[in-house]
């Protein structure tokens, strides 16, 4: 019966993938009764929910489905920070106000930043795993991959440079009167990159989790490396590098600094050249942490 009753696979013309736009209509048009049901659940205080579980029923598994599950978790998530439930948001350190000319560690940023960095991460990681635990069934996995360092140095060039090329554009421009220096002195990244020994500490300490493996892993920032033929890829690197970058930080730097559409273009545009700079001297490596764990009984 599976070998029949199925919907066309893949991504062709005649797939269900391609074809299936009046069904998410039909999704579509429905979803505010799911939503609805959604919050009638999690209202509901004679029936309490620590966890809420999604089965989709449907005939296949493809873009209908994906979107349908987005939108119930992202009812449920609104929902649930307007019913006061606590969110594990990332947050920039606090005791930052040292770090002028930096919007992330740097060579030039004092010992307390670094350390404010670290403590942050510790917290932020910890309630991650805390939260977590809480999801996972005994001898459940779970494989995170995120931005990480070889270098004990919090501030080493292989997972640093590429932000204080940012900062350089960004200071730039507030020399020149396009960007406000006071916001920029009080504005820093929500990130941070690990060494492998810090993250073990951390899902150590927590307690929750075995590390079933762990390892560090290079690519080139420049995704197009290895797509393109090699002189393409070189002279678009910084470009393909600061349009990905746009993507991730625009949102931020336009809430903290409230720019004009064109301010905001130029910002990435004088990024996106000292990348070329850097890129054609050298190959810029983005250094990623995978680590793979098993819920502990």
């Amino acid at each position: 019966m599976d070998n029949v009753l199925h919907m066309n696979g893949g991504m062709g013309e005649t797939s269900y993938a391609k074809n299936s736009l009046l069904q998410w209509k039909g999704i579509a048009t429905t979803l505010p009764i799911t939503k609805e049901a959604i919050a009638e659940l999690m209202c509901n205080s004679s029936f309490p929910i620590g966890r809420l579980a999604i089965a989709n029923l449907g005939c296949a598994s493809g873009p209908n489905s994906l979107f349908l599950v987005s939108e119930v978790i992202k009812a449920a998530h609104k929902l649930s920070r307007e019913l006061g439930h606590k969110s594990t948001d990332s947050q920039v350190p606090r005791g930052l106000e040292e770090n002028k000319g930096n919007i992330y560690m740097a060579k030039t940023s004092p010992q307390c930043v670094l350390e404010a960095y670290y403590k942050q991460f510790r917290t932020d990681f910890s309630s991650f795993l805390n939260h977590r635990a809480q999801e996972l069934v005994t001898g459940g996995r779970m494989v995170l991959t995120f931005f990480g360092r070889r270098s004990a140095e919090p501030c080493a060039k292989e997972c640093c440079y590429i932000w204080e090329l940012m900062s350089m554009a960004l200071n730039q421009m507030a020399l020149e009167g396009l960007i406000d220096q006071d916001k920029l002195d009080s504005f820093n990244l929500p990130l941070f990159t690990p060494s492998a020994m810090e993250v073990e500490a951390e899902i150590q300490k927590q307690g929750s989790f075995a590390i079933k493996h762990l390892e560090l892993w290079d690519m080139s920032w420049n995704a197009y490396e290895g797509e393109v033929d090699l002189p393409k890829a070189l002279r678009d690197g910084g470009y393909n590098v600061s349009r990905c970058m746009k993507a991730l930080f625009e949102p931020i730097i336009t809430h903290k600094f409230n720019l004009p559409r064109e301010v905001m273009n130029e910002v990435f545009k004088r990024y996106g050249l000292l990348l070329s700079d850097w890129m054609a001297n050298e190959r810029a490596i983005l250094v990623s942490l995978t680590v793979s764990l098993t819920k502990r009984g």
